[in-house]
């Protein structure tokens, strides 16, 4: 009888979808932080949770390249270099003014499939201030006291490239 149940319901590891259980739990527990303690909580609870990488990756990259503050395009092709595996972005625009820089993106992150496939996740709300969190501080950290700044801002999901289309505005001292 063991044997046969066990027979039943038997799944091999590589059959495991782990992608789709992360995506099921984080899913529920945006909207679980939502309910319970509100949507500042809940933007605020998301933009820490990866404040702490970046700054360990800007660390990291500061001690690589022996340097405590980056100019800001070479900042940007470092980290987003470094990223790779979890981030595809074009630059579209890059605007210069005396108090600020501007760059528009096309970003396809790790987090766009999940979103795709969970119906409560939508592009550039809640979940994203995951990303937000980890560039802004990692930024902040690689440009030091080169601004005073930055704040990065959804402009839009384009369906058709599959990207969200973003804004970086860095802020200058």
């Amino acid at each position: 009888m063991l044997d046969d149940l066990n027979k039943r319901i038997k799944n091999n590891a590589p059959n495991i979808n782990s992608l789709k259980g992360f995506e099921i739990i984080c899913e529920a527990m945006v909207y679980k932080i939502l309910d319970i303690f509100g949507k500042n909580a809940l933007l605020s609870m998301l933009f820490q949770i990866e404040a702490g990488p970046g700054t360990q990756i800007s660390e990291r990259l500061k001690r690589f390249y022996g340097k405590d503050n980056f100019e800001i395009l070479e900042a940007l092709e470092i980290l987003l270099s470094e990223l790779r595996e979890f981030y595809a972005i074009q630059i579209k625009n890059i605007q210069h003014t005396p108090d600020s820089v501007k760059i528009i993106i096309e970003n396809r992150c790790f987090l766009r499939e999940s979103i795709k496939k969970r119906t409560k996740l939508q592009y550039g709300k809640a979940f994203c201030k995951i990303n937000k969190g980890y560039f802004e501080t990692a930024f902040k950290k690689l440009l030091g006291n080169k601004i005073k700044k930055i704040e990065i801002n959804f402009l839009y999901n384009d369906e058709e490239k599959d990207v969200c289309v973003e804004e970086l505005n860095f802020y200058l001292n």
